[in-house]
C-alpha cells in the first residue's frame, strides 16, 4: 500500500510539473532558407546544400511544452525534406518532399522532451551540411535538476567531404569523411593553413553545461578535451541518471548532455574529435579567459 501511494504521488507530481509547464507554453516561429553557398575547406572551395547559408545550421532554442512552427523555402536545386530527432509529436513532414522553389511549414508540438535533440536532411548527402541543434530549455518555472551552469554551448560534430554532393549520388549513404568538423571547423590536423579551429572560451571555476552532437552519419566519434572530465546528465531529449567519465563515445546521430566544470590551471586545452575507427581526428580549443582570485 505504502508503494502504491508513493507511486500516485510521483505520479500526480509530474503531472503537476507538465500543467505548470503548458501554462507557460509559448509559440515561436523559425524561418529555413534552403541554399546553396560557398564554403572554403582543405584548401578547396566548393557549393554545399545550406540552411540561411551556414553550416551547421541555425539552432532551435525553445522551452519544454512550446509549439513550434518551423517554414522552409527550398532556394536549392533538388528536393528535400527534414527530420526532427527524437520529437514525440509533430507534424514531421519527413515524407513530405519540398521541391525547389515551394515551401512546407514543419508544425512541432514539444510534450516532455527536455536537453538537446537535432534535426536534419532525411537524404544522407544533404545530412552532411544540412543539420542543426535542437534546444529545449527548462519551462520557465521549471529549474534545472542538478546545478545551474554559469551557460551552455552547443557542439556539433560533422564530416567534410571534398566531392561535390549531387542530385546523381543523394540516395547512397556517404563513405569516408576528408575530414572531420567541430561546428564547422576542421581544426589544425589537416595540413591547411586556411582551415579555422573551432574556439570554446571559459571562465575559470565556471560550469558549462555542453551539448555533443554526433551529426556523422556512418561514424561512431570520441570525444575529449585534455585534463578535463565530463558529468552526463541528459541524452537524446531526456535527462538521465548523472555519470562521470573522462570522453565521450557517440554513436552517430546521438546526443548527450554534460557538465564541464572549468577547474584547471588558466591556459588552453586540446578539445579533440575522432572516429573509433582510427581515421584522421579533429581539434578545437577550450580556452580560458579570466583568472580566480585564488590563483
Amino acid at each position: 500500500m505504502g508503494s502504491e501511494k508513493q507511486g500516485f504521488i510521483w505520479l500526480s507530481g509530474l503531472l503537476f510539473l507538465n500543467i505548470l509547464a503548458l501554462s507557460t507554453a509559448e509559440v515561436l516561429y523559425y524561418e529555413f532558407f534552403l541554399q546553396e553557398s560557398q564554403f572554403t575547406k582543405l584548401c578547396s572551395t566548393k557549393s554545399i546544400l545550406t540552411v540561411n547559408g551556414s553550416f551547421p545550421g541555425p539552432e532551435i532554442r525553445v522551452r519544454r511544452g512550446d509549439t513550434v512552427f518551423v517554414n522552409v523555402h527550398n532556394q536549392g536545386n533538388h528536393a528535400v525534406s527534414l527530420k526532427w530527432e527524437g520529437v514525440k509529436d509533430s507534424i514531421d513532414g519527413s515524407n513530405e518532399l519540398i521541391q525547389p522553389g515551394r515551401n512546407f511549414t514543419y508544425e512541432i508540438e514539444l510534450e516532455d522532451e527536455i536537453g538537446t535533440l537535432w534535426w536534419h536532411a532525411t537524404s544522407a548527402w544533404a545530412a552532411a551540411t544540412v543539420h542543426g541543434a535542437f534546444v529545449i530549455l527548462p519551462a520557465a518555472n521549471e529549474d534545472y535538476p542538478f546545478p545551474a551552469p554559469t551557460s551552455d554551448q552547443t557542439i556539433i560534430l560533422g564530416e567534410w567531404f571534398r566531392e561535390e554532393l549531387t542530385e546523381a549520388n543523394q540516395t547512397i549513404a556517404p563513405g569516408s569523411a576528408d575530414a572531420y568538423t567541430i561546428n564547422g571547423h576542421p581544426g589544425e590536423t589537416y595540413g591547411c593553413s586556411n582551415d579555422t579551429t573551432y574556439e570554446m572560451q571559459v571562465d575559470y571555476e565556471g560550469l558549462y553545461l555542453v551539448r555533443v552532437i554526433n551529426a556523422i552519419a556512418n561514424e561512431t566519434m570520441v570525444f575529449g578535451v585534455a585534463s578535463h572530465s565530463f558529468t552526463i546528465v541528459g541524452q537524446s531529449g531526456a535527462y538521465s541518471r548523472r555519470s562521470f567519465t573522462n570522453s565521450l563515445t557517440l554513436a552517430p546521430a546521438q546526443v548527450v548532455d554534460v557538465l564541464l566544470c572549468a577547474n584547471q590551471n588558466v591556459g588552453h586545452y586540446y578539445i579533440t574529435a575522432r572516429p573509433s575507427s582510427g581515421a584522421h581526428i579533429t581539434n578545437g580549443i577550450l580556452r580560458y579567459t579570466t583568472t580566480s582570485s585564488l590563483i
